[in-house]
């Protein structure tokens, strides 16, 4: 089924606090989604897999624990989506660095949209490699190989390089398949964002609700 990139940007979002995220962060998981999905990748289905593996575990246990040498997270895997908040608010470093080093990484194509923010912040560039992929993005473009690791659950390490060269970018969609289960994923952890109905709201819907007008 094809959604608009609206539709599945709005979804990740409210799935994405669902699963116990910070607004903040949920707001970046969302706009890495949509963008992923604009290059006809399946953002939808990884950040699905990706809160089912993390679901409400706290975010200290998947987040970097240093920014110094290879990043590494206390829970033995990171989160793609903290710790590309991370590197986007460390693009200076990594300019300066040329490089900035992960260690197993769930789901590391969600990463890759943190990139494109910190590629725009330096006006560079920005690559990121692990299990033989290689990916480049301007923050509006995105050059990439075709590999069956582009979507592995854990890349071991991951690499993150600035300034790279850019060829042959990847033409953008406007709207995007996303699979009847991924949504179905998705929207269940969204639903956990509504408020219970309590016997207040359901009168106030309602209109008499319980009391007899007769």
């Amino acid at each position: 089924m094809t959604h608009s990139l609206n539709e599945i940007e709005a979804l990740s979002k409210r799935a994405a606090r669902g699963s116990g995220l910070s607004w903040g962060l949920a707001e970046e998981a969302a706009k890495g989604v949509r963008w992923l999905a604009s290059y006809g990748l399946p953002g939808p289905r990884l950040l699905a897999d990706l809160l089912d593996l993390n679901d409400r575990r706290a975010e200290i246990d998947v987040a970097p624990m240093a920014l110094e040498g290879i990043w590494k997270a206390p829970a033995g895997r990171m989160s793609p989506i903290i710790a590309g908040a991370s590197l986007s608010d460390c693009a200076g470093r990594l300019l300066a660095l040329g490089q900035i080093q992960m260690q197993s990484v769930s789901y590391p194509l969600l990463l890759v949209p943190f990139l494109g923010g910190a590629a725009l912040r330096l006006a560079q560039p920005v690559a990121a490699a692990w299990d033989g992929v290689h990916l480049v993005t301007d923050g509006r473009q995105l050059c990439m190989t075709e590999d069956a690791a582009l979507t592995t659950t854990l890349a071991p390490l991951m690499t993150i390089t600035a300034p790279a060269q850019m060829s042959g970018p990847r033409a953008p969609v406007q709207r995007a398949q996303v699979s009847p289960d991924s949504w179905a994923r998705l929207s269940g952890f969204a639903h956990r964002t509504f408020a219970p109905a309590t016997e207040e709201s359901r009168l106030r819907g309602a209109g008499a609700g319980v009391s007899n007008n007769d």
